[in-house]
C-alpha cells in the first residue's frame, strides 16, 4: 500500500478510514463495484458503504487495538507487581519505570483529589497508561501495519487504522464513561436533591425564594450546558490532537513518493515530528487523566465543605 498506488487524496482518505463492520442495506455501492442483493452484515469496501451503515456499525480496528493495548497494560503491570513482590531489592529496568509512573499518578491524585474513594487512583492510572499506549501507536510508520493487514487478508484496499485515539468513538466513549461516573458520585455524595439544587441554584441565587423561581430556568440552562460540555470537550480534545498528528504523518508519507529530494526532506520531517509528537501523546494522556481527577473531585465536593 504505497503512495504511488493511489492519488494523494485517495491515500489520505484510505489511511483515515476505519475498518467498519455493519449492516449494509441492499443496493449498489462503490461506483457499482460492490452490489448487495439483500441487506446484510459485511465489511465496508468504501466510504459510501461506511456512511450507509450508519449507527449500526463497529470500527473493528479501533476496538481491536483498544482491547489489545488494554490487555498489554494489565499484563505488563501485573507481571511487574508479581516480580516486585518476589524481589525485595532495589527496582531496576521496567520495574523502576512502572513504579515511577505509579508514584507520579498517585502524587497527582493526592494533589487534586482530597476525598476518600478507592476507585479514583486506579482509574487515573488506567486512563493515563491506556491512553498513552493508544497514542504511542501514532509513532509507528503509517504504512507498516496497514500494509501487513492488507497482505494477510489478501485485500490490498483493506481499511486499517492503528491509532484508536484518532477515532472519536473511542475518545468520546471514554469521556462519557468518566461523565457518568461523575454524575453517579455527585448523586451519591450530595443526594438526588443536592444534585438538582446544584443544577438549578447556581450560579445565580437570591435570598428570596420567589426571585429564584425566575432564576432557576436560567441556571438550569447554564449548568446543563456546562455539564454536557465536559465529556464532549474531554473526548474531542484528545481526538483532535491525535487526528491532527496522524494527518501530518500521512502528509509526510506522501512526500516519499514525490522524488529523491522531497523523500530525503520527508525523512527529516518525519523524525522531527516524531520527536515533537512524543511530547503531545504524553501530554494528552496526562491532560485526560488530570481532568478526570478534577471532575471526580468536583463530584465529591459538597457545600458544607466550603
Amino acid at each position: 500500500m504505497s503512495a504511488e498506488a493511489l492519488t494523494s487524496s485517495g491515500y489520505i482518505l484510505h489511511h483515515l478510514t476505519n475498518m467498519t463492520y455493519g449492516k449494509l442495506p441492499a443496493g449498489s455501492y462503490c461506483d457499482g463495484e460492490h452490489v448487495m442483493e439483500q441487506a446484510g452484515w459485511t465489511l465496508a469496501h468504501c466510504q459510501e458503504e461506511t456512511s450507509a451503515m450508519g449507527f449500526s456499525a463497529i470500527h473493528l480496528d479501533s476496538m481491536g487495538w483498544s482491547i489489545v493495548l488494554g490487555a498489554l497494560f494489565c499484563w505488563l503491570f501485573r507481571r511487574v507487581a508479581l516480580k516486585a513482590a518476589a524481589n525485595k531489592g532495589a527496582p531496576t529496568g521496567l520495574q523502576n519505570a512502572v513504579e515511577m509512573i505509579i508514584d507520579f499518578v498517585d502524587g497527582t491524585v493526592n494533589d487534586i483529589f482530597h476525598h476518600k474513594n478507592r476507585l479514583v487512583a486506579p482509574m487515573a492510572l488506567t486512563i493515563f497508561v491506556w491512553i498513552f499506549l493508544m497514542n504511542l501507536m501514532d509513532l509507528l510508520p503509517v504504512d507498516w501495519l496497514p500494509h501487513a493487514a492488507a497482505t494477510v487478508s489478501g485485500n490490498p484496499h483493506l481499511f486499517f487504522k492503528v491509532v484508536p485515539t484518532t477515532d472519536p468513538n473511542v475518545t468520546l466513549g471514554m469521556a462519557f464513561t468518566v461523565f457518568f461516573l461523575m454524575v453517579f458520585f455527585s448523586i451519591r455524595e450530595k443526594g438526588a436533591l443536592g444534585f438538582v439544587k446544584e443544577l438549578t441554584l447556581h450560579p445565580f441565587h437570591a435570598p428570596k425564594w420567589y426571585f429564584n423561581v425566575f432564576l432557576i430556568p436560567i441556571n438550569l440552562v447554564l449548568e446543563s450546558v456546562s455539564l454536557i460540555a465536559k465529556p464532549i470537550s474531554l473526548g474531542l480534545r484528545l481526538f483532535g490532537n491525535l487526528y491532527a498528528g496522524e494527518m501530518i504523518f500521512v502528509l509526510i508519507a506522501i512526500m516519499y513518493g514525490a522524488g529523491v529530494l522531497l523523500g530525503a526532506l520527508a525523512g527529516v520531517l518525519q523524525w522531527a515530528w516524531a520527536v515533537f509528537h512524543v511530547l503531545i501523546i504524553t501530554l494528552q494522556a496526562f491532560v485526560f487523566m488530570v481532568l478526570t481527577i478534577v471532575y471526580m473531585a468536583m463530584a465529591h465536593d459538597v457545600p458544607e465543605e466550603h
